[in-house]
């Protein structure tokens, strides 16, 4: 397998998309608490945060970077491991933000608002206004999200706007209703990575990730490094998108 330094700039991804799986595995595999995996797990999104904001600077991409943080469904873990989890959160963004301005990485979140504490809220807030003017990777932090929770709000907005008499039913389309997502503006993810061996999608970015290649690792998160971020980027760039197309130049040698 070659080194990055032997793809072209066109063949990087421009947006990765990542499921972190396997936090709370590799504490259990370890005799520790849940919550040890997620504390290591925060020191790989640094990891792969700041090797994305190089890989963007020296090669040209990715430009976006979403990762899965905090799922609507998370709602159901035990009290404690969620309340750690938000501490967890307020913590990352006050003593990442000095790395995201190092690094030139401007922040996004993505997901429902409801229902996160104020501390949350307060810091995302910092976060966001800091690094506004970065022009670096965009670093996209979903938290309490669902992705049919997403699709459900961008419905109900186009509803009420075609009820409003603002726009007519045949006016929505494809386009409208990425708009209205809360990803409204980004590419969508050309890379999905999940880690720790898990074969589904776990109701993240559906309609973003129609034609996103797929990567599944079997290295729990905490455990995923530099090496195995390229090998997730060097398997993408061999691979042949056709967006349900057929194959050009199979079928030239076809004929």
């Amino acid at each position: 397998m070659g080194t990055l330094d032997d793809i072209p700039a066109g063949r990087f991804p421009r947006h990765i998309a990542v499921i972190m799986d396997g936090n709370g595995r590799w504490a259990v595999q370890r005799g520790l608490e849940r919550v040890r995996g997620h504390q290591q797990g925060a020191r790989t999104v640094r990891t792969v945060v700041t090797e994305c904001a190089r890989l963007r600077k020296e090669h040209g991409g990715p430009d976006f970077l979403t990762l899965y943080s905090f799922s609507l469904e998370n709602w159901k873990r035990p009290i404690d491991e969620v309340t750690f989890l938000m501490e967890m959160y307020v913590d990352y963004l006050r003593q990442e933000l000095p790395t995201m301005m190092d690094n030139n990485i401007r922040f996004r979140q993505i997901g429902r608002l409801e229902n996160l504490p104020q501390q949350v809220l307060d810091e995302m807030g910092v976060a966001l206004d800091k690094t506004k003017n970065n022009d670096g990777l965009t670093l996209v932090l979903a938290l309490n999200y669902s992705s049919r929770a997403e699709i459900t709000d961008a419905v109900r907005s186009i509803a009420q706007d075609v009820q409003n008499g603002a726009i007519r039913a045949e006016d929505v389309n494809e386009r409208l209703i990425s708009s209205r997502l809360y990803t409204a503006g980004m590419p969508d993810p050309d890379l999905l990575i999940r880690t720790a061996g898990e074969m589904r999608v776990s109701n993240y970015l559906l309609w973003q990730i129609s034609y996103a290649e797929l990567f599944v690792s079997p290295v729990l998160w905490p455990d995923f490094g530099v090496d195995d971020l390229h090998q997730a980027v060097q398997a993408f760039a061999a691979r042949n998108r056709r967006f349900g197309a057929l194959d050009r130049s199979n079928t030239l040698q076809k004929k």
